[in-house]
């Protein structure tokens, strides 16, 4: 693409409208702009058809609104670079395309900005993560206008602007300088009132079978005189023939431009004297070509140097950060760069607490309850937040907001719902201890198997880093910092004389398996043998055709041993392993007692899906060697530190660069839809997941799919079929003998497939968030767009709730911070994998959370790292002391910052979320500071090791825990003095002695 321009330009020609195929040509067609200096901006691959639901393309209109603004507000119009379906239908004007200058000393009326704002098109919200969100909180204002790097943060006196900074979203802190003022731009169309009432009633009005009809899913469809044909007047030109860009993606039936003669654009002509160039080795292509201009566009001297260009005498040097390799009769243009890694969304960190009246929660103490609300109750004349949790015979507790760390969100994998406890029983007590009784022999277990493997001299892999960098080279692909680091991570370890024992975790897709690679390349290299052993045939399949291609360069023998391996070939293939032929081996547990020359490496892939008797002969059998562990779902934080005592991990958190995202719909279910969807993605040459998670009536799903399209090839699979038949059955459809798999949710880990891009999760809405965020992350693993579909019966049934719950996954917006707790539930369940299937039971009585934290206490009881319990101070002060509502108004973020201070530890980090939520949300009013200055008694009381405070009166007791009691008296008995007598005493008193 970027000869032709290059060739198209030298001719002094230059179009109004270049067009492309996709967001890859106009990404090249930019570089080229930009190195010759021509001014060009570049609309976004727009691939929605006709009446779409627009939710899951909101990035991509988004972008085409800030393209569009540059365009109109320039004075000399830059060329527009477009792909071939973003001009298909008719764009925004210019008077939609509004800015607003905000600055510092302007005078705001609230309302009237309120209602500019939605006429804008901004999405009001409690916590503002994305582009075109907005938060008003009493003297606060947070927006994150499209376009700008930051969001930012409007600090009000009265209706005057006193101060303006930017955010970060990940805290939700300010950070840099004060502003003198930011462009606010609509998000991404502006409306006035008639025209919002006319688009507002248009889309209500609209035939699609969008599953919410308002502004953000269709109105970009409904914008009529607002819109226009851009290319109508403008000279054109394009790449390549636009019939040979159309594709099957557009029917008939698609409005496309008509006033536009597509046969009149001009077609860049081929010209054999530019062509495109691989750079692979640049000082030998300039040894090649010694009488060539040579021009090398480099960011940074340092990517020269490593090039090995010390001299750039009689060279061209242009520092910028295209990428463009070009070779003509008479030059030579030459690019260092590598492709910039697109920047993924950032979201909160804050894990805030998703609890809803109704959850199931999980209480150190009394155990399995519902959570009722945040209620305020009367104390001694004090007013209060408790959460209000109800047990078996409408029994409740009130657990004081201070002491929220004693609960969790009980979950427990998929199932019937728990069965709620009896309070006053002892009954979760004693299913306590026996849960605490097994829990021990689990964590002996690991500690001993450390213990035993800490002794054993592992054989030394020495590695030449000149090897290792030249295999890394040949991945194909760059390695994230999360893969690069574990890596070098595994190469130390296996060096260093002590054997390893490593957990790998991260997602399918993450690059697990080629950071494995690496240590197996580093062994062979060595001279030793390495062992891949998976617990199915599938995984053993997969695994063997990734290494046979991964090392297809080298010299290495690598073999497979798994039950469709004839007698005969493992025979061979034993022989090999034993006289050390064979460098490599890949199997089940038919692997197990085979004899190796010169073992080094055992690798396990999935070892939560082996059974117990299993796993003791892995521990038996590879004790002598180093060990690396593969789990496709994360460990939870708490365990993984308790861990790191016996065993090394390391963690994969970042998705490959290349990978695409999953465009997500959500859809009432229709045939039409199903057929459609389906034949799509054949269409395409791929395959079809459809999850279905009712096995009594998956025969009757399998037939109406039939009905629909009695040509599809199915495959029906559930956990009723037999493991054998299972993976011959997937074996076939992984070799493309069947269209979709019908399945229900065991398709969720371990598959990897990807000719896989299309899934259908019928009846979405009886799906927790976790898992629909880890179902459709089973599809567009690759280079290829993944569709992800959430069908709902009737939409008109569900649940508000999970109405939303659905949206916010459609348009990647996971209600505020929900990607990150839709990752703890996946965490959570990482750990229950960890400990294996045979404990589900247990988990389900007591819930994950609460099932991890005391296998956690196990592991450092065994290892000798036992923390002395955790004491509590009881605190029965007659003070009025919560987090306002009238400063926090939302729930859950009340919720949020109740769970933050029950956790903290130091006075300092009260402090801390105090100066928080100063700048977030104002300043504190007179309960909210108190009950800052609460949790500040609290811990400066657990330090003093104090029991109980209380107060009568002006009057305040403090008793210990060593039995003995001191009596101080306050000025007055209003709050504020209690708070102030007791803060002076604890500041001045010295600890009693235990």
């Amino acid at each position: 693409m970027q000869a032709k321009l290059y060739a198209y330009l030298k001719k002094g020609s230059l179009p109004d409208v270049l067009i492309c195929e996709d967001a890859a040509e106009a990404q090249q067609l930019r570089d080229l702009c930009r190195f010759k200096e021509i001014d060009a901006v570049v609309l976004p691959d727009f691939r929605a058809t006709w009446l779409d639901d627009l939710r899951p393309f909101s990035e991509e209109l988004s972008q085409m609104a800030e393209a569009l603004r540059s365009y109109y507000e320039a004075d000399k119009k830059p060329l527009v670079i477009a792909p071939f379906k973003s001009l298909l239908f008719p764009l925004p004007k210019t008077n939609l395309l509004r800015t607003k200058q905000i600055a510092f000393g302007d005078r705001l009326d609230l309302s009237g900005l309120k209602t500019e704002l939605l006429h804008w098109g901004y999405s009001f919200v409690d916590l503002v993560e994305m582009e075109g969100e907005v938060s008003f909180r009493g003297d606060i204002i947070d927006v994150f206008a499209p376009g700008t790097e930051s969001p930012y943060r409007i600090s009000l006196f009265d209706d005057e602007i006193e101060q303006i900074k930017a955010f970060e979203v990940e805290t939700q802190r300010t950070v840099g300088e004060e502003l003198e003022g930011f462009e606010l731009h609509s998000a991404p169309y502006a409306f006035d009132e008639a025209g919002y009432e006319r688009i507002v009633a248009a889309v209500e009005a609209s035939t699609s079978d969008s599953f919410v009809k308002d502004i953000d899913s269709l109105g970009f469809w409904y914008l009529d005189g607002d819109a226009e044909n851009f290319l109508e007047g403008k000279k054109v030109a394009a790449v390549k023939r636009l019939d040979a860009m159309i594709g099957e993606a557009y029917t008939l039936n698609t409005p496309q431009v008509e006033a536009t003669d597509f046969e009149s654009v001009a077609v860049l002509p081929e010209d054999d004297r530019v062509k495109a160039l691989a750079v692979t080795d640049v000082k030998t292509l300039l040894e090649v070509h010694p009488n060539k201009k040579v021009t090398i566009i480099a960011s940074s001297d340092a990517q020269l140097k490593q090039a090995g260009i010390f001299d750039t005498k009689g060279i061209t040097v242009k520092r910028s950060g295209e990428i463009v390799n070009l070779i003509t009769d008479t030059e030579l243009i030459i690019s260092l760069n590598k492709p910039v890694r697109k920047k993924r969304r950032r979201k909160s960190s804050l894990l805030l607490d998703d609890l809803k009246p109704g959850d199931y929660v999980v209480h150190e103490e009394h155990g399995v309850g519902i959570f009722e609300a945040i209620e305020q109750a009367e104390i001694l004349g004090s007013v209060r937040d408790f959460i209000a949790i109800k047990y078996q015979g409408d029994e409740r507790v009130l657990l004081p907001v201070e002491n929220l760390d004693a609960i969790d969100r009980y979950i427990a994998g998929a199932g019937a719902p728990p069965v709620l406890d009896r309070l006053g029983k002892g009954s979760f007590g004693r299913l306590k201890e026996k849960v605490k009784k097994r829990l021990f022999e689990i964590a002996s277990e690991i500690v001993n198997t450390a213990a035993q493997r800490a002794l054993i001299s592992a054989p030394v892999i020495e590695t030449d880093a000149k090897e290792v960098q030249a295999f890394q080279s040949r991945a194909g692909f760059e390695y994230t910092e999360d893969q690069a680091r574990s890596i070098a991570e595994i190469i130390a370890e296996v060096g260093s004389g002590h054997v390893m024992d490593r957990l790998l975790s991260g997602d399918v897709g993450f690059g697990k398996t080629e950071v494995a690679m690496n240590a197996m390349f580093a062994a062979a290299s060595a001279g030793y043998q390495s062992a891949v052993i998976v617990p199915t045939t599938l995984l053993s399949s997969q695994h063997f055709a990734s290494l046979k291609e991964r090392f297809a360069e080298y010299d290495f023998h690598i073999a497979k041993i798994d039950r469709f391996v004839t007698p005969k070939v493992k025979k061979a293939v034993e022989a090999g392993l034993a006289d050390g032929s064979i460098d490599m081996v890949v199997g089940t547990h038919a692997l197990f007692g085979t004899k190796f020359a010169k073992l080094g490496l055992v690798v396990i892939d999935e070892e939560h899906k082996f059974g117990v008797k299993q796993k003791e002969k892995l521990k038996t059998l590879y004790e002598k060697t180093h060990l690396l562990t593969m789990s496709a779902t994360p460990i939870p934080r708490s365990l993984n530190q308790a861990l790191s005592s016996i065993k090394t991990l390391s963690t994969l958190m970042t998705p490959p660069g290349e990978r695409q995202g999953v465009r997500t719909f959500v859809k009432a279910y229709d045939e039409k839809l199903v057929k459609e969807v389906i034949l799509r993605e054949l269409r395409r040459g791929g395959q079809v997941f459809y999850v279905y998670n009712s096995i009594d009536h998956m025969p009757i799903k399998l037939g109406e799919l039939k009905a629909i399209l009695p040509d599809l090839r199915i495959l029906m699979l559930h956990s009723q079929v037999g493991a054998v038949e299972t993976e011959k059955e997937l074996l076939k459809f992984q070799a493309g003998e069947y269209d979709l798999m019908l399945a229900t949710s065991i398709i969720e880990s371990g598959i990897h497939m990807p000719r896989v891009n299309t899934m259908i999760i019928d009846g979405a809405d009886r799906f927790g968030i976790a898992d629909l965020h880890q179902l459709r992350g089973r599809v567009g693993r690759g280079h290829t767009e993944g569709f992800a579909y959430f069908i709902v019966e009737d939409k008109e049934l569900i649940t508000e709730e999970a109405k939303k719950r659905l949206v916010a996954l459609e348009s990647n917006s996971f209600l505020g911070s929900g990607s990150v707790l839709a990752y703890h539930d996946l965490e959570i369940r990482g750990g229950g994998n960890l400990v294996g299937d045979a404990q589900s039971g247990h988990i389900k009585n007591i819930g994950y959370s609460l099932y991890l934290r005391m296998l956690e206490d196990a592991i450092k009881e065994l290892s000798n790292k036992k923390e002395t319990p955790k004491a509590k101070v009881d605190l029965k002060l007659a003070v009025s002391a919560y987090i306002s509502d009238e400063l926090v108004a939302e729930d859950r973020l009340r919720l949020e910052l109740y769970r933050r201070l029950s956790l903290c530890e130091t006075p300092t980090e009260v402090y801390e979320i105090e100066e928080e939520v100063t700048e977030r949300f104002g300043r504190p009013d007179g309960p909210t500071k108190q009950f800052f200055e609460l949790m500040v008694i609290k811990l400066m009381g657990l330090e003093k090791h104090i029991k109980m405070l209380s107060s009568y009166g002006q009057n305040i007791t403090i008793e210990y825990l060593n039995g003995s009691k001191e009596f101080v008296n306050a000025d007055s008995k209003d709050d504020d003095d209690i708070i102030k007598a007791v803060l002076h005493y604890l500041r001045t008193a010295k600890p009693k002695v235990l």
